[in-house]
C-alpha cells in the first residue's frame, strides 16, 4: 500500500507540526501576560512626566521649547517604524506597514522627502525591499525592551528635527487593544501638539506649584520634553510586544485547530483506501475461489 505509506507519512508529519505549534501558543500566552503587565506600568510614568512638563511649559509661557515649534509647510519628515523582530504572528507586521506604506505615498505625492528609522528586524527588511532611506535602525531588542538600546536611533530623528532638517516625525506601532484586536497606529510624534501639553483641572491642582530652575528654564523644559518623547517611543514598543505575543498566540492557535482538522481528513482518506485495498483483495480471493 505504497498509496496509504504515503498518507501515514504526512499524517506523522502534520502531527509534529501540530505539536510545534502548540508549543508555540503556550510561550506566547506565557510571555503575553508579561509583555501585557509591562505595557500597563509604563503608562502611568508616561502620564507624570506629561503633567510635569505640561505645567512647566505653561508656567514659562515666553519660552517655546523646538519640540513644538511648527512651520509654514513640511519639506521632510520622519517616520519611526515599530515593528517585531519575528514573524508567526498574523498578519500584525502587514497592517502596520501597510499603513505606513500609504501615509509614505500620500506625502511623497505632495512633494515630501521621507526618511525612517527601523525598530524591529521585520519593519527593517521592509523599508529596504521598498528603496525608502534608512537611516538608522535597532533589532533584536529581545522580549523585554531596553529604552537605552532605542535611544540611539530615536535620537538621530530629535537631533534632525531640533536641527530642522525635518519638519514632522511620526511614531508608527501596532497599539494593543485586548487579545483579540490590536490596531495599527500612524501618530504624530514631533511637533508636540498643544492639546497634548494640556491639563485638565484636577491636574493643575496637582501640580499647582512655582519652580525653582537649575541651571535655568529652557534646559530644565527641554530635557523633560527629551524624557516625555523617549517614554512615548517606549510605550509604543511594549504596545507592539503585548500586541506580538497575543497575535502570535491567536495565531499558532488557529493553526493548531488547523493542522487537527486535516489530521482528522487524513485519517479518513486513509481509512477509506485501506478498507478499499482490503475489499479489492476479498473480491480477488472469492474471485479466485469461484473460479476453481
Amino acid at each position: 500500500m505504497a498509496v496509504g505509506k504515503e498518507i501515514r507519512g504526512k499524517i506523522k508529519s502534520v502531527e509534529n507540526t501540530k505539536k510545534i505549534t502548540k508549543a508555540m501558543e503556550m510561550v506566547a500566552a506565557s510571555k503575553m501576560r508579561k509583555a501585557q503587565e509591562r505595557m500597563r506600568s509604563a503608562r502611568p510614568y508616561s502620564d507624570k512626566i506629561r503633567n510635569i512638563t505640561a505645567h512647566l511649559s505653561q508656567a514659562n509661557p515666553e519660552y517655546r521649547s523646538p519640540y513644538m515649534r511648527t512651520g509654514d509647510g513640511a519639506k521632510k519628515v520622519g517616520f519611526i517604524v515599530v515593528t517585531t523582530d519575528k514573524g508567526l504572528c498574523g498578519g500584525l507586521n502587514t497592517n502596520v506597514l501597510r499603513a505606513v506604506t500609504a501615509k509614505m505615498r500620500e506625502l511623497q505625492a505632495a512633494g515630501v522627502g521621507v526618511e525612517t528609522v527601523a525598530i524591529g528586524n521585520k519593519g527593517f527588511g521592509f523599508l529596504n525591499r521598498i528603496g525608502a532611506k534608512v537611516v538608522s535602525h535597532v533589532i533584536q531588542l529581545g522580549d523585554t525592551p531596553q529604552l537605552e538600546k532605542m535611544i540611539g536611533p530615536v535620537k538621530v530623528m530629535l537631533d534632525a528635527f531640533v536641527a530642522g532638517s525635518l519638519d514632522a516625525v511620526y511614531l508608527c506601532y501596532t497599539q494593543f487593544i485586548n487579545t483579540m484586536k490590536q490596531e495599527p497606529q500612524v501618530q504624530q510624534l514631533l511637533p508636540l501638539s498643544a492639546e497634548a501639553m494640556q491639563q485638565t483641572a484636577e491636574e493643575k491642582k496637582a501640580y499647582g506649584w512655582d519652580y525653582l530652575y537649575e541651571p535655568d528654564a529652557p534646559t530644565v523644559i527641554d530635557e523633560l520634553l527629551t524624557r516625555y518623547i523617549e517614554a512615548l517611543v517606549y510605550q509604543a514598543v511594549a504596545e507592539n510586544m503585548a500586541s506580538e505575543q497575543s497575535a502570535r498566540m491567536v495565531a499558532m492557535k488557529a493553526a493548531t485547530d488547523n493542522a487537527g482538522n486535516l489530521i482528522a481528513e487524513l485519517k479518513l482518506v486513509y481509512n477509506k483506501t485501506r478498507q478499499a485495498a482490503i475489499t479489492k483483495e476479498l473480491s480477488e480471493i472469492v474471485g479466485g475461489a469461484a473460479a476453481v
